[in-house]
């Protein structure tokens, strides 16, 4: 083999001095090392936040008004759906008040649903339902 016994293989030319090309060599080996990890390295989420909650999800607050939005939108869609009902067929009132329980009943559904209070009755978690 043509290597000179230190770990290189005649990388320096064959010239007699073989220090000054192989550390260039290496050098410039490491800088594009480092480009081609940092190109693959994922980029850094931005510094932790106080108001963000487990493991990276959407903060109290948001969920807190997800929740509320959702409650309140299905006790509006019944009731406008009980007012429109009530116009057209004549049946004031109790079109405004079935749709607008249905409505409420609507919005407890979702807050549920939101809230996981749902799943882990139904046991589709794998978890038991408890017993009451």
């Amino acid at each position: 083999m043509g290597s000179n016994g230190s770990g290189e293989d005649g990388a320096d030319g064959g010239r007699g001095d073989g220090r000054a090309a192989p550390d260039s060599d290496l050098s410039a080996r490491l800088r594009r090392l480092e480009t081609q990890i940092e190109r693959k390295r994922p980029k850094a989420p931005p510094g932790p936040s106080s108001r963000s909650g487990p493991a990276g999800g959407p903060s109290p607050l948001g969920q807190a008004m997800t929740i509320s939005t959702e409650f309140v939108a299905g006790v509006a869609a019944g009731g406008i759906l009980g007012w429109i009902f009530d116009h057209f067929l004549g049946t004031k009132p109790w079109g405004l008040i079935v749709f607008l329980m249905l409505g409420f009943v609507t919005g407890v559904y979702n807050v549920m649903r939101l809230s996981g209070f749902s799943r882990s009755r139904s046991g589709g978690d794998g978890q038991e339902p408890r017993g009451d």
